[in-house]
């Protein structure tokens, strides 16, 4: 086992290597980068980045004067708008940016730093790359790890009755319940939870925003716990939908197949109880490809799952960070979002993979060919 965990972690490197090359070179050729938006900030024609500007990390008030004092013209500049700016100015700009530096080189550094776990700086935020990845990592983590044990711990119980009871009146009418959860976006229940229970139309009784409340520091142990899990509670709900129904019918599935195998007619026929063929034999089986499912379902709730959620209740998370990072070109933060993540999945999976062997110990990963 320990030769495949060493393989498994020798075949991230390439893995990650790709994920940042291809990421890399998609954008050097992608549209409007750092340098354009502050270009279309000094000559007013864009408003998504100087939001996101303020107290960021460089003075761009010398290409205002440099425009407006009749400098040189940069028509020969390789960025969109950049007529009538002082060129000096935008070689200033491609400096502080990085990119006066051929994008080989550029890679290769980012690489270099990355494997120190050195993000850099965010290009419009006086803040560090990790520093402000850690800022959001409590509403991520909050999201993603209570979404997945929800829909786990309600679907895995509801998936096994359903498949022990398969044709039954609990079986038609909770499927039914299970398609219309599947078949409903999680950002529209999301919508209907604050009509009828933030204050929406109906009732207030959850709040709308955060993930605590401003005076939660002041609550005893007990009190900040109940005001925790009263912020969440409606995010979770949203997000668990989908997942609780798509979990829910691939363990009935799972376990539908494993029940008519003929082993389990043989341990039936030697006289055990329903309960011991159910959780001693067929469990195991079945449980495999459940598993299988959950580095995915964790890494979706965890990050790309939980943006339109995050803004909806008005959470700042990584899924939000990361979409509005994209939307003003920072990348800093975009690829070190990639990153982590990336070098996240590929070890929820390693995880996985071990957690089969100890649930069938007749998966020998060791043997197997890579």
């Amino acid at each position: 086992m320990f030769a495949y965990i060493a393989r498994r972690i020798l075949l991230m490197v390439p893995t990650l290597l790709g994920i940042m090359l291809i990421s890399f070179t998609i954008v050097q050729f992608a549209p409007g980068g750092p340098v354009e938006r502050i270009i279309a900030q000094l000559q007013g024609q864009d408003s998504s980045a100087t939001s996101r500007i303020s107290g960021g990390g460089g003075d761009f008030s010398g290409g205002q004067s440099a425009a407006g004092g009749g400098a040189a013209e940069a028509s020969s500049s390789r960025y969109r708008g950049a007529q009538g700016l002082d060129p000096q100015f935008i070689k200033q700009l491609e400096v502080q940016f990085g990119f006066d530096k051929p994008a080989p080189e550029r890679f290769a550094k980012m690489l270099w730093d990355y494997a120190r776990f050195d993000f850099g700086k965010s290009y419009f935020r006086d803040i560090s790359v990790l520093q402000l990845i850690k800022e959001k990592l409590p509403v991520s983590i909050s999201l993603g790890l209570w979404m997945t044990l929800l829909s786990y711990a309600i679907s895995i119980p509801l998936g096994i009755r359903k498949a022990v009871h398969d044709g039954s009146s609990f079986d038609i009418w909770t499927s039914a319940i299970v398609i219309i959860g599947y078949a409903i976006p999680g950002f529209l229940f999301a919508i209907l939870l604050i009509v009828l229970f933030a204050g929406g139309s109906f009732w207030q009784l959850f709040p709308l925003r955060g993930l605590t409340s401003e005076n939660w520091s002041q609550f005893s142990l007990a009190g900040k716990a109940v005001d925790y899990l009263w912020h969440i509670a409606l995010p979770i709900t949203a997000m668990a939908l989908g997942a609780f129904a798509t979990s829910t019918l691939l363990t009935k599935n799972s376990f539908l197949d494993e029940i008519r195998k003929q082993y389990v007619l043989t341990a039936r026929m030697k006289g055990l109880s329903e309960g011991q063929v159910l959780y001693g034999h067929v469990f195991r089986n079945a449980m495999l490809i459940v598993i299988a499912g959950f580095p995915g379902a964790f890494i979706g709730a965890f990050f790309a799952g939980a943006l339109l959620i995050e803004t909806i209740f008005s959470l700042d998370g990584l899924g939000l960070l990361s979409f509005e990072s994209i939307v003003n070109r920072d990348y800093p933060v975009v690829f070190a979002n990639l990153y982590i993540f990336s070098l996240l999945g590929l070890a929820v999976n390693l995880i996985s993979d071990l957690t089969y062997t100890g649930i069938d110990p007749r998966i020998d990963f060791e043997t197997r060919e890579t």
